[in-house]
């Protein structure tokens, strides 16, 4: 009397092999495993990372220790990377060679002017005609160095002009004279051209 529909078993069936039918993998990473240098980098950059203050304290330590490092070796070598903010690019770069090729009334200048000054205090007693002849000496010098620093900044600015169009002149006429008055052999960074040698 009461038959079974045929037709509700196979829809039976198949719900339930949809339920037992396995899943996807759920939670999977949905990118591509790490490689083992990747991993290796990783497990390195955790070890690095500080997990207290103390540590925190001794590791930038480490790296302002570690910079530093890298600018005084940049004084030496002239690499633009990681020297100070006043002395990168290549416009500093060339002033730099263009002061280091010449010669400069003004890097003599201070020595000149200790030596003539130690003469006439040691001096003027016994020869008073002395102390005319250094402030003679201060005058000259005087002249010579505002010569100098004319020639040498108007100079550059046109080599600059002409070698770097599209960059700014302010402030490089001042960075040369600083540089030019101090003696080469303690000019930092170091020269990098001889003298007489042309700027690249």
């Amino acid at each position: 009397m009461f038959r079974r529909n045929k037709s509700e078993t196979p829809s039976a069936t198949s719900a339930g092999s949809a339920t037992e039918q396995p899943q996807g993998k759920v939670g999977g990473k949905g990118r591509p495993t790490p490689t083992r240098k990747e991993a290796e980098q990783a497990r390195k950059a955790a070890l690095k990372k500080p997990r207290t203050r103390k540590e925190a304290a001794a590791y930038r330590r480490e790296k302002m220790r570690a910079e530093r490092a890298k600018m005084q070796e940049a004084m030496k070598t002239g690499d633009d990377r990681y020297l100070p903010a006043a002395d990168k690019g290549p416009v500093r770069r060339f002033a730099r060679d263009y002061v280091d090729a010449r010669w400069s009334v003004m890097e003599f200048a201070l020595p000149v002017l200790l030596v003539v000054s130690l003469i006439g205090v040691v001096f003027s007693t016994a020869f008073p005609w002395l102390a005319g002849l250094v402030n003679l000496v201060f005058l000259v010098m005087i002249a010579c160095i505002a010569a100098d620093w004319f020639f040498l900044s108007s100079g550059l600015k046109r080599a600059i002009a002409k070698k770097f169009p599209s960059e700014s002149t302010r402030g490089i006429g001042f960075y040369a004279v600083r540089r030019t008055m101090q003696m080469r052999r303690w000019r930092l960074p170091k020269p990098m051209v001889a003298r007489g040698e042309k700027p690249a």
